[in-house]
């Protein structure tokens, strides 16, 4: 059965496309990858501090996502895949707890766990295809050609100063996140014909849904944890139901119209590979962003409610809403070919929210933003009524 190439590939069932037990067991590392990210950068928000922030969202975000693709394509329930999960699982919790501390004296362990959770899934997805489909190994064989190059820089930067160490991640980083959009070209062989990958749209979509709910979730736990520390002071409660609304109006955003837009035309289109790579693997990347960047914002609003905001502060609480909206919007023109004018508007409402900043405590500030927030929903809401639900097109 082993032997047979069609034995690790996904099965043509409507089961198949529903995100199955060890992918959702997978999927609780980032929960503890997140939960790092937000309590580093809310102990010291600056935006040097928030720039090698950035750095890991898309680190992270980037593992994740193309681990999803290759069980997207593979039978996640045979015990192969099943165990090679569970290794990355091992390696994501290496990762993780690494993160605080990837600037400082555990560079080169981030390092080498990011590589190897990149290099070890590619050359796994390799040994699946090797008899099962030519087209996809061709394909994971670039993969892994590009993973190679940036996994050297990965390394070289872990082994460098941090002044240069960023230098490097980011040229990585730059390199991974071009490979898809060259087909990730090699040298006498080219660039991988469009749609070589049997991708399931739907999949895709709930489970980029799920991660959505992961960091959402990531909020709340956070957002709860850091309350409890501040009972004491009478603004606590005010802000803890503030951030509370705040995560409700975005998971309202994303589940009420968008994620069911955005699985209809995964599903629809006769271009499902280019289709999932532009909704999925770039659309999500500043909403997962902004998600991440709110929780921070209200945990300053929770430590200093009636501070004068400073500009590392709002561009969190102001800021990460912004980036949601952006990456929800883009999502939304993505799939239904309708411009999201009330996102626009948000966008420019927080944006312009930000020049008085100075004047204003950095409850006001939370306050504000779930204004605009509650405002973009209503907007949405009343464009849906008014044109009407319409179907994306191919």
């Amino acid at each position: 059965m082993a032997g047979d190439g069609r034995y690790w590939l996904r099965k043509d069932d409507s089961e198949a496309s529903r995100a199955s037990f060890p992918e959702l067991f997978f999927d609780l590392v980032f929960v503890f990858a997140l939960i790092q990210l937000s309590e580093t950068l809310a102990k010291d928000f600056t935006f040097g501090i928030a720039s090698e922030t950035l750095l890991f969202i898309f680190a992270l975000w980037w593992v994740w996502i193309h681990t999803t693709w290759v069980t997207n394509l593979l039978d996640s329930e045979i015990v192969p895949v099943r165990l090679f999960l569970f290794a990355l699982m091992f390696l994501g919790i290496i990762l993780a707890i690494a993160l605080p501390k990837a600037f400082s004296d555990m560079g080169l362990v981030f390092a080498l766990a990011y590589c190897a959770m990149q290099l070890s899934r590619s050359l796994f997805a390799l040994y699946a295809f090797r008899s099962g489909d030519r087209a996809a190994f061709m394909t994971f064989l670039r993969i892994t050609g590009w993973l190679v190059v940036s996994g050297s820089l990965w390394i070289a930067g872990g082994q460098s100063e941090p002044h240069l160490r960023i230098l490097f991640w980011v040229a990585a980083l730059a390199v991974e996140y071009t490979g898809p959009v060259l087909r990730y070209w090699l040298p006498s062989i080219g660039a991988s014909p469009p749609e070589t990958l049997d991708v399931d749209g739907e999949h895709l979509a709930e489970r980029c849904a799920l991660f959505v709910i992961i960091a959402l979730g990531e909020t709340i736990l956070t957002t709860g944890k850091n309350a409890s520390s501040h009972l004491e002071n009478a603004a606590t409660m005010p802000v803890l139901v503030l951030a509370f609304v705040t995560t409700v109006l975005m998971w309202w955003l994303y589940f009420h119209h968008g994620q069911e837009k955005a699985a209809e035309k995964a599903e629809r289109t006769s271009r499902p590979q280019e289709t999932a790579q532009h909704l999925f693997t770039y659309c999500h990347l500043p909403i997962i962003a902004g998600i991440i960047l709110t929780a921070v914002g209200e945990d300053f609003s929770l430590s200093h409610p009636y501070e004068s905001g400073a500009g590392s502060s709002a561009v969190a609480l102001l800021g990460g809403p912004a980036l949601y909206l952006a990456g929800l919007g883009w999502m939304r023109a993505a799939s239904s070919r309708i411009v999201p004018y009330a996102h626009v508007a948000g966008i420019a409402l927080l944006c312009a929210a930000y020049l008085f900043v100075s004047n204003t405590t950095n409850f006001l500030i939370q306050l504000t933003a779930a204004a605009i927030l509650l405002g973009v929903a209503i907007g949405e809401a009343a464009a849906v009524k008014w044109h009407g639900p319409r179907r994306s097109r191919s």
